[in-house]
Protein backbone atom coordinates (compact mmCIF):
# COMPACT_ATOMS: atom_id res chain seq x y z
CA UNK A 1 0.00 0.00 0.00
CA UNK A 2 1.36 3.04 -0.96
CA UNK A 3 2.16 5.55 1.36
CA UNK A 4 -0.43 8.19 2.57
CA UNK A 5 2.04 10.84 2.77
CA UNK A 6 3.81 11.10 -0.54
CA UNK A 7 0.16 11.49 -2.25
CA UNK A 8 0.35 14.71 -4.33
CA UNK A 9 -3.24 16.41 -3.51
CA UNK A 10 -4.82 19.30 -1.68
CA UNK A 11 -7.25 18.56 1.02
CA UNK A 12 -9.34 21.62 1.91
CA UNK A 13 -12.94 23.26 1.40
CA UNK A 14 -13.77 25.29 -1.65
CA UNK A 15 -16.89 27.55 -0.56
CA UNK A 16 -17.74 29.69 1.93
CA UNK A 17 -20.78 32.46 2.53
CA UNK A 18 -22.60 33.26 -0.63
CA UNK A 19 -20.98 35.54 -3.05
CA UNK A 20 -22.19 39.31 -3.26
CA UNK A 21 -23.24 40.01 -6.91
CA UNK A 22 -20.08 41.87 -7.28
CA UNK A 23 -18.11 39.47 -6.36
CA UNK A 24 -19.85 36.94 -8.35
CA UNK A 25 -18.93 39.30 -11.47
CA UNK A 26 -15.16 38.94 -10.91
CA UNK A 27 -15.12 35.15 -10.94
CA UNK A 28 -17.36 35.36 -14.03
CA UNK A 29 -15.76 37.94 -16.03
CA UNK A 30 -12.28 39.10 -14.51
CA UNK A 31 -11.47 35.70 -13.61
CA UNK A 32 -10.98 34.28 -16.72
CA UNK A 33 -9.01 36.71 -17.74
CA UNK A 34 -6.21 36.08 -15.33
CA UNK A 35 -6.57 32.14 -14.80
CA UNK A 36 -3.87 29.73 -15.25
CA UNK A 37 -4.59 27.67 -18.51
CA UNK A 38 -5.06 24.18 -19.49
CA UNK A 39 -1.97 22.18 -20.67
CA UNK A 40 1.93 22.51 -19.83
CA UNK A 41 3.26 26.28 -18.03
CA UNK A 42 5.82 28.46 -18.52
CA UNK A 43 6.71 31.72 -18.42
CA UNK A 44 6.13 32.50 -21.95
CA UNK A 45 2.54 30.50 -21.41
CA UNK A 46 1.46 32.44 -18.67
CA UNK A 47 3.08 35.94 -19.82
CA UNK A 48 4.44 36.14 -23.02
CA UNK A 49 8.27 36.10 -22.01
CA UNK A 50 10.86 34.39 -20.25
CA UNK A 51 10.45 36.36 -16.41
CA UNK A 52 11.46 34.90 -13.29
CA UNK A 53 8.09 32.61 -12.22
CA UNK A 54 7.25 32.46 -8.32
CA UNK A 55 4.40 30.33 -6.84
CA UNK A 56 2.25 30.77 -3.78
CA UNK A 57 0.25 27.14 -2.37
CA UNK A 58 -3.22 28.54 -0.98
CA UNK A 59 -2.94 32.37 -0.81
CA UNK A 60 -5.67 32.62 0.97
CA UNK A 61 -7.46 36.60 0.54
CA UNK A 62 -4.21 37.06 -1.65
CA UNK A 63 -2.63 39.99 -0.02
CA UNK A 64 0.75 37.98 0.82
CA UNK A 65 1.16 37.06 -3.33
CA UNK A 66 -0.36 41.10 -4.35
CA UNK A 67 2.28 42.20 -2.43
CA UNK A 68 5.40 40.02 -3.59
CA UNK A 69 3.99 40.77 -7.24
CA UNK A 70 3.72 44.39 -6.28
CA UNK A 71 7.63 44.09 -5.42
CA UNK A 72 8.60 42.47 -8.22
CA UNK A 73 6.81 43.51 -11.64
CA UNK A 74 9.38 42.18 -13.35
CA UNK A 75 8.72 38.81 -12.05
CA UNK A 76 5.39 36.47 -12.87
CA UNK A 77 3.22 35.04 -10.14
CA UNK A 78 1.00 32.11 -10.23
CA UNK A 79 -1.55 31.62 -7.08
CA UNK A 80 -3.41 28.68 -6.51
CA UNK A 81 -6.43 28.47 -3.95
CA UNK A 82 -9.14 26.30 -4.11
CA UNK A 83 -11.45 28.34 -1.89
CA UNK A 84 -13.73 30.82 -4.18
CA UNK A 85 -13.48 33.38 -1.69
CA UNK A 86 -10.48 33.59 -1.52
CA UNK A 87 -9.77 34.04 -4.96
CA UNK A 88 -12.34 36.59 -4.88
CA UNK A 89 -10.17 38.50 -2.58
CA UNK A 90 -7.07 37.88 -4.58
CA UNK A 91 -8.76 39.20 -7.87
CA UNK A 92 -9.52 42.29 -5.59
CA UNK A 93 -6.36 43.12 -4.97
CA UNK A 94 -5.00 42.35 -8.82
CA UNK A 95 -7.87 44.92 -9.75
CA UNK A 96 -7.23 47.48 -7.46
CA UNK A 97 -3.46 48.04 -7.75
CA UNK A 98 -3.08 47.39 -11.64
CA UNK A 99 -1.38 43.61 -11.17
CA UNK A 100 -0.67 42.36 -14.62
CA UNK A 101 1.66 39.59 -13.62
CA UNK A 102 -0.51 37.33 -12.01
CA UNK A 103 -1.98 34.44 -12.59
CA UNK A 104 -5.08 32.34 -10.94
CA UNK A 105 -5.33 28.57 -10.52
CA UNK A 106 -8.70 28.31 -8.26
CA UNK A 107 -7.99 24.67 -7.19
CA UNK A 108 -5.40 22.18 -6.49
CA UNK A 109 -1.98 23.39 -6.32
CA UNK A 110 -0.26 20.37 -6.64
CA UNK A 111 -2.16 19.80 -10.24
CA UNK A 112 -0.64 23.23 -11.40
CA UNK A 113 2.43 22.96 -9.74
CA UNK A 114 2.93 19.22 -12.15
CA UNK A 115 2.40 21.29 -15.63
CA UNK A 116 5.39 23.23 -14.60
CA UNK A 117 9.08 21.85 -16.19
CA UNK A 118 11.07 20.62 -13.25
CA UNK A 119 14.07 23.83 -12.41
CA UNK A 120 11.49 26.67 -13.75
CA UNK A 121 10.38 28.34 -10.44
CA UNK A 122 12.56 31.00 -8.49
CA UNK A 123 10.67 30.85 -5.23
CA UNK A 124 7.69 28.32 -3.66
CA UNK A 125 5.74 30.10 -0.90
CA UNK A 126 3.54 27.70 1.16
CA UNK A 127 2.14 30.20 3.93
CA UNK A 128 -0.19 29.00 7.06
CA UNK A 129 -1.69 26.17 5.50
CA UNK A 130 -4.19 23.84 7.69
CA UNK A 131 -2.48 22.13 10.23
CA UNK A 132 -5.06 19.30 10.16
CA UNK A 133 -3.42 19.12 13.82
CA UNK A 134 -5.08 15.48 14.45
CA UNK A 135 -2.50 12.72 14.11
CA UNK A 136 -4.99 10.51 12.06
CA UNK A 137 -5.22 13.12 9.96
CA UNK A 138 -1.08 14.09 9.18
CA UNK A 139 -1.43 12.19 5.30
CA UNK A 140 -3.14 15.44 4.60
CA UNK A 141 -0.19 18.06 5.41
CA UNK A 142 1.20 19.74 2.60
CA UNK A 143 4.50 19.53 4.46
CA UNK A 144 5.01 15.59 3.43
CA UNK A 145 7.07 14.29 1.37
CA UNK A 146 4.69 13.90 -1.92
CA UNK A 147 3.81 17.35 -1.78
CA UNK A 148 7.80 18.42 -0.89
CA UNK A 149 9.40 15.92 -3.79
CA UNK A 150 7.21 17.89 -6.27
CA UNK A 151 7.79 21.76 -5.12
CA UNK A 152 12.14 20.56 -4.50
CA UNK A 153 11.71 19.32 -8.36
CA UNK A 154 9.84 22.43 -9.70
CA UNK A 155 12.34 25.12 -7.73
CA UNK A 156 15.51 25.60 -9.93
CA UNK A 157 18.61 25.14 -8.12
CA UNK A 158 19.64 28.28 -5.28
CA UNK A 159 15.60 28.55 -5.55
CA UNK A 160 13.48 29.54 -2.22
CA UNK A 161 11.47 27.76 -0.61
CA UNK A 162 8.88 29.82 1.96
CA UNK A 163 7.08 28.04 4.82
CA UNK A 164 5.25 30.25 7.50
CA UNK A 165 2.52 28.75 10.32
CA UNK A 166 1.77 29.57 13.56
CA UNK A 167 0.88 26.35 14.88
CA UNK A 168 2.85 24.31 17.18
CA UNK A 169 2.12 21.17 15.72
CA UNK A 170 2.35 21.82 12.23
CA UNK A 171 5.65 23.77 13.02
CA UNK A 172 7.33 20.86 14.88
CA UNK A 173 6.00 18.50 12.21
CA UNK A 174 7.90 20.79 9.30
CA UNK A 175 10.93 20.76 11.14
CA UNK A 176 11.07 17.02 11.20
CA UNK A 177 10.01 16.39 7.52
CA UNK A 178 12.33 19.01 6.37
CA UNK A 179 15.41 17.85 8.58
CA UNK A 180 15.34 14.58 6.99
CA UNK A 181 15.94 16.10 3.58
CA UNK A 182 18.68 16.50 1.53
CA UNK A 183 17.40 18.83 -1.40
CA UNK A 184 17.16 22.17 0.63
CA UNK A 185 19.37 23.97 2.83
CA UNK A 186 17.63 25.74 5.91
CA UNK A 187 18.27 29.40 6.04
CA UNK A 188 17.96 30.20 9.66
CA UNK A 189 21.71 30.63 11.25
CA UNK A 190 19.77 31.70 15.10
CA UNK A 191 16.57 31.77 16.38
CA UNK A 192 15.94 34.98 15.68
CA UNK A 193 15.86 34.58 11.56
CA UNK A 194 12.89 32.00 12.28
CA UNK A 195 10.81 34.55 14.78
CA UNK A 196 11.32 37.63 13.63
CA UNK A 197 9.13 38.22 10.02
CA UNK A 198 11.51 39.30 7.19
CA UNK A 199 10.97 42.73 5.60
CA UNK A 200 9.79 41.30 2.52
CA UNK A 201 7.53 39.16 4.11
CA UNK A 202 4.16 40.60 5.00
CA UNK A 203 2.10 40.59 7.54
CA UNK A 204 -1.50 39.05 6.66
CA UNK A 205 -4.41 39.77 8.42
CA UNK A 206 -4.79 36.24 9.26
CA UNK A 207 -1.41 36.54 10.72
CA UNK A 208 -1.79 39.69 12.56
CA UNK A 209 -4.77 38.08 14.09
CA UNK A 210 -3.12 34.65 15.16
CA UNK A 211 -0.35 37.00 16.71
CA UNK A 212 -2.31 40.05 18.56
CA UNK A 213 -6.38 38.07 19.39
CA UNK A 214 -5.00 34.51 19.91
CA UNK A 215 -1.80 35.36 21.15
CA UNK A 216 0.29 32.72 18.64
CA UNK A 217 4.11 32.71 18.18
CA UNK A 218 4.70 32.96 14.10
CA UNK A 219 7.45 31.29 12.57
CA UNK A 220 9.54 32.22 9.49
CA UNK A 221 10.87 29.27 7.86
CA UNK A 222 13.30 29.75 4.54
CA UNK A 223 14.87 27.27 2.92
CA UNK A 224 17.19 27.22 -0.41
CA UNK A 225 17.19 24.40 -3.21
CA UNK A 226 20.44 22.67 -3.55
Amino acid sequence: MKDPTTLNRLYGRAKGHKLRAGQQALVDHFLPQVAVPDGPLDARTLFGDDRPLEFEIGFGAGEHLAYQAGLRPDHGFIGCEPFVNGVVGALMHIRDDALTNVRIHMGDAMEALARFPDASLDKVYLLHPDPWPKARHAKRRMMNPGPLDRIAAKLKPGGEFRFGTDHPIYCRWAMMQMNKRSDFIWQAKTASDFLVRPDDWPETRYARKARTVFGHDIWYFRYIRV
